[in-house]
């Protein structure tokens, strides 16, 4: 058969076949895995590579900060990618802060050996609340006397040195610590978000805190003043076992969404990394004097008393405004800013001094802070001051009296008696107002006034009303009387 003559082949013929295939198999392979189809480039951008990749910070960011904070308390599930952790705090539980030093070789070789100052603060998260802080502070100093909002836990605290709290800063403590040496703090929050709440009915939503630290080291005169790092993180504080029942509550939530929807979550984090942030501004306090306490039946409130001597004058009262000098200091010009109600813009101006902030125009300042603050600050640069719509004297009854006794005692005539009174003035004409004058005035918070009443004819009390403040005389005097209130710790304000 013709066919079966074709089957027999030679050694020689098959194995040139299978070479050639061979060949021609390698080729093939090698055009493949050639620079234009599998070149490094694509292989890096494969994702397993980007998502390691991104974990790396750019060539413009790769800069170490020199300190770390850890606090040691664990993150909230329910929060979102890309916005900032949210921490769950006990009242009065002690959390541990990690105080690390991440210094590459040679980074500050001046604190090297030496100790820096921390400042630790629990501020408010709110703009909202930051422009009242002063305010809520003193509203929290009356309504918890003796007690602080932040605390140091000193027993189980490590390497810290000279710790101290300031009576007049409720929300602030610091201390000296050595880099180099092992160094924990541990802090106590006394106040719980919902006591800075406007409504109070049950149910609320407490507001966030912020828990911030601000390094310092020596300056040439000795002084902590030079700023190194600043760090910080948002935390809500709850009553005991509070923040432990919101972290299962969030945690359960979140167990329970799709796996689509978990993925627009970050994780739970055991710890808390505080994120660098700018320096809180150094500011003092407008009153830094211990607040006054109520004793007794009648009472009065502890008001400078002034006799004419030129050895006894009276202390200054600060005022609501004020005019910004060219010399003030940047320093002077933050107490400024604060004590005429533009503390959100304090960080802003936090190196301007007093001669900067004059010298901007009225079209800058409208740039920065905008149309609304920013006309009210130019007009408080440039010291225009609007006439009240009524203005009243006041003078405190028992500082009469006792001016009435010493001289009746030194045999002086009554003619000679001197009274210090103090100016109100009224832009609203309503009772509110009034009373947070009058707080204002004496240093108190307006929540310990309860009514202000008038006394009338045969020595009866009217309560003051909006509409008999609208009636006042222009520049008309009284003398203030104060009445315990029997039903809580409040008292009345009686006009004479």
């Amino acid at each position: 058969m013709a066919w079966a003559l074709k089957l027999p082949l030679t050694d020689e013929v098959i194995e040139s076949g299978l070479v050639q295939d061979f060949d021609a198999s390698l080729s093939g392979i090698g055009q493949e895995l050639g620079a234009g189809a599998y070149s490094m480039s694509d292989v890096l951008a494969l994702p397993i590579f980007k998502q390691e990749e991104s974990n790396l910070p750019p060539d413009s960011d790769n800069k170490i900060l020199p300190f770390q904070y850890v606090l040691c308390a664990a993150t909230s599930p329910a929060v979102k990618l890309h916005d900032e952790t949210l921490t769950y705090l006990n009242q009065g539980q002690s959390y541990e802060i990690i105080m690390l030093d991440n210094r590459k070789i040679g980074e500050l070789p001046e604190i090297t050996g030496k100790m820096v100052k921390s400042i630790i603060r629990v501020v408010f998260h709110d703009r909202r609340l930051q422009y009242t802080e002063h305010q809520q502070l003193e509203g929290w100093r009356w309504n918890r006397p003796g007690d602080r909002i932040l605390d140091l836990d000193i027993p189980m605290s490590v390497g810290i040195i000279d710790p101290r709290a300031n009576p007049t800063q409720l929300n602030t403590v610091e201390f000296l610590w050595e880099p180099s040496k092992r160094t924990s703090v541990f802090i106590q929050v006394h106040c719980i978000s919902t006591e800075f709440t406007m409504r109070k009915h049950g149910g609320e939503k407490g507001v966030p805190f912020r828990v911030q630290i601000d390094t310092f080291k020596e300056n040439e005169s000795g002084e902590y003043t030079e700023h190194l790092h600043s760090a910080s993180c948002q935390v809500k504080v709850f009553k005991p076992k509070g923040a432990d029942r919101k972290q299962k509550t969030d945690r359960e939530k979140m167990e329970k969404r799709a796996p689509q929807e978990k993925e627009k979550y970050q994780p739970s984090y055991e710890t808390t990394i505080l994120t660098e942030c700018s320096p809180w501004p150094e500011i003092a306090y407008v009153n830094n004097s211990p607040s006054p306490a109520f004793n007794t039946t009648p009472t009065s409130f502890p008001v400078a008393e002034g006799n004419g001597s030129p050895t006894h004058q009276p202390e200054p009262v600060v005022q609501v405004a004020d005019n910004l000098l060219p010399t003030a200091t940047p320093q002077d010009a933050q107490q400024w800013l604060l004590r005429n109600r533009f503390s959100p813009f304090c960080r802003l101006f936090t190196s301007f001094s007093g001669a900067d902030l004059l010298k901007l125009t009225r079209e800058d300042v409208i740039q920065i802070c905008g149309p609304a603050d920013g006309i009210r600050l130019f007009n408080a640069l440039k010291g225009r001051v609007v006439r009240p719509r009524l203005t009243i004297y006041v003078c405190q009854e028992s500082q009469q009296s006792r001016e009435q006794q010493t001289k009746h005692e030194n045999g002086d005539a009554a003619a000679n008696t001197f009274f210090v009174y103090h100016a109100i003035y009224l832009e609203d004409l309503t009772a509110g107002e009034l009373t947070e004058k009058i707080a204002q005035l004496f240093n108190i918070s307006p929540r310990q006034i309860n009514q202000i009443f008038k006394q009338g004819p045969t020595g009866i009390h009217v309560l003051v009303s909006d509409e008999m403040i609208q009636n006042f005389q222009d520049e008309v005097c009284f003398v203030l009387d104060t009445m315990k209130d029997e039903s809580n710790d409040g008292y009345h304000i009686i006009l004479k």
